[in-house]
């Protein structure tokens, strides 16, 4: 099981943290809403709890609940950057189908 960062998503959870990335720690979990069912959540860890799962990316550690792992295992973030738009992609090998914009999924 895992949870992978792309150099430009960890970059850019870096330049949250100003200057202060030593053991800085992302939540990434899932709220039922959306037009397809699931929307991602991506929020500094304030806390870990015993039933939480902990990984390491890029230099970065990323917390994710035990009750979404099954719909998370495999996810890449990434960082994009296009022409008039810029923010997350979450690129979910769970999803069977997403929304238009990309924030929510279906499995």
């Amino acid at each position: 099981m895992a949870i992978e960062l792309t150099d430009a998503a960890a970059d850019r959870l870096r330049s949250f943290l100003k200057g202060k990335s030593e053991g800085a720690t992302f939540r990434i979990g899932l709220t039922r809403s959306g037009c397809a069912g699931w929307s991602y959540l991506l929020e500094k860890a304030e806390s870990i709890s015993p039933d939480d799962q902990v990984f390491e990316s890029r230099g970065l550690r990323l917390v994710v609940a035990s009750e979404s792992l099954p719909l998370l295992d495999g996810l890449l973030l990434d960082y994009v950057r296009q022409p008039f738009a810029e923010g997350f992609a979450f690129h979910n090998p769970k999803a069977k189908s997403e929304c238009g914009c990309g924030q929510s999924f279906n499995t």
